[in-house]
């Protein structure tokens, strides 16, 4: 072991701590080797910001007078969930509004509350002995309401297919617009910045790890849905979609730049949530992990035009490859574009340096590893 969690953090605390974002690590890897690497820095920060569809807030509005139970519940016409207490709701960010037209959802309320901005609360109640009023109509915000935190069942994926199209029309997806005959190819990943790409095994990240998450800090809480060992690896890294990570903090210490809602042309909305993780450096293994490039990591490209859940693997290529503008795949030329921005990726990275260089943010002992394995089930 080159140091402990306590010894990180006392460096921390006295401002002496050397912290590289896994950008930056790659070279110095390269120049002095993982062991001298590892003996030089003490933590790793790491990047992504991109579409991220299983996110969504809780939020206590306090009860009114008199008190209402209430059993359906619209935030600017946004349907949140009335099957809680009273005044608890659960907001998707996938959830579209009610009105016509579209392009507002549940990630663009999350975003405005955020933002500071009054939100239109409209709900209603079957009326009881103890909560007697049937309906309300107000106006909402951080400031009004009770608790208001994130709370993500799946974030971070832990890299992802690359999609094209194979059918004679285009395609408007999640993975955004796929034009037909193979006419393009879209990615959604930071790969060398990205947190589970660096550390892809888990071995400093658990339930409990302290992270940036929105511009605020959050943490850890579980695995994330979909949470999956399964897939081949190369150069120790998945090349398919695997781990995940479900993320919970508080609302109101979120920054809108790292919190976006989403509409996605012909698919429906999301949310683009800021996420970075830092990789302490306790043993040169784990440095060794951090030093991986986008010419080392790979994903699969997958056929779009096919609808089945197992769609054909058309073949793999790296993420410097993607980032190029263009790949070779099957004997064809692919236009590539991204969903997630590597230049936001680089920021979080940046800003969780600057935290943990000021002692503005120190680590956590995870209370619990995530899972060695798990595996994904379909719906029969």
């Amino acid at each position: 072991m080159i140091r402990t969690y306590d010894e990180i953090n006392e460096r921390i605390k006295q401002r002496k701590a050397v912290v590289l974002t896994a950008e930056e690590v790659i070279d110095l890897v390269k120049k002095k080797g993982a062991e001298k690497a590892a003996e030089e820095v003490d933590v790793v920060t790491t990047g992504t910001f991109g579409a991220m569809c299983s996110s969504g807030a809780f939020i206590n509005f306090g009860h009114s007078d008199p008190p209402l139970r209430m059993t359906n519940i619209t935030l600017n016409g946004v349907q949140a969930y009335g099957g809680l207490a009273a005044v608890d709701t659960y907001i998707g960010a996938t959830q579209m509004a009610e009105r016509n037209g579209g392009g507002y959802g549940g990630g663009h309320v999350i975003e405005d509350l955020v933002a500071g901005k009054k939100i239109h609360l409209v709900a209603y109640g079957p009326g009881t002995d103890c909560y007697t009023r049937k309906s309300i109509e107000t106006l909402i915000s951080l400031d009004t309401v009770n608790e208001a935190y994130m709370y993500n069942p799946r974030n971070a994926y832990q890299n992802y297919a690359v999609a094209t199209n194979s059918s004679e029309r285009t395609l408007q997806t999640y993975m955004g617009k796929l034009l037909p005959n193979y006419g393009n190819a879209t990615y959604s990943s930071a790969g060398q910045l990205s947190p589970l790409l660096n550390d892809p095994h888990l071995n400093t990240i658990g339930v409990g790890t302290r992270i940036f998450f929105g511009g605020g800090i959050g943490y850890v809480s579980w695995q994330g849905t979909q949470f999956n060992t399964q897939p081949a690896e190369v150069n120790g890294v998945p090349i398919g979609g695997s781990r995940t990570l479900a993320l919970i903090g508080n609302l109101r210490g979120m920054d809108r730049e790292y919190v976006r809602g989403l509409d996605i042309f012909g698919y429906g909305t999301s949310l683009a949530v800021g996420v970075g993780v830092p990789i302490p450096i306790l043993s040169a293994d784990i440095m060794k992990r951090c030093a991986i490039s986008d010419e080392e990591i790979f994903s699969q490209v997958l056929d779009y035009g096919v609808s089945s859940r197992s769609r054909p693997v058309l073949g793999r290529v790296s993420y410097a490859e993607l980032r190029s503008g263009k790949i070779e795949c099957g004997g064809r030329t692919m236009r590539t574009s991204p969903l997630s921005s590597y230049r936001y990726a680089k920021r979080i990275a940046e800003k969780l340096k600057n935290w943990i260089e000021n002692d503005e943010f120190a680590l956590t002992i995870p209370s619990m590893p995530l899972p060695g394995e798990g595996s994904v089930r379909g719906l029969r």
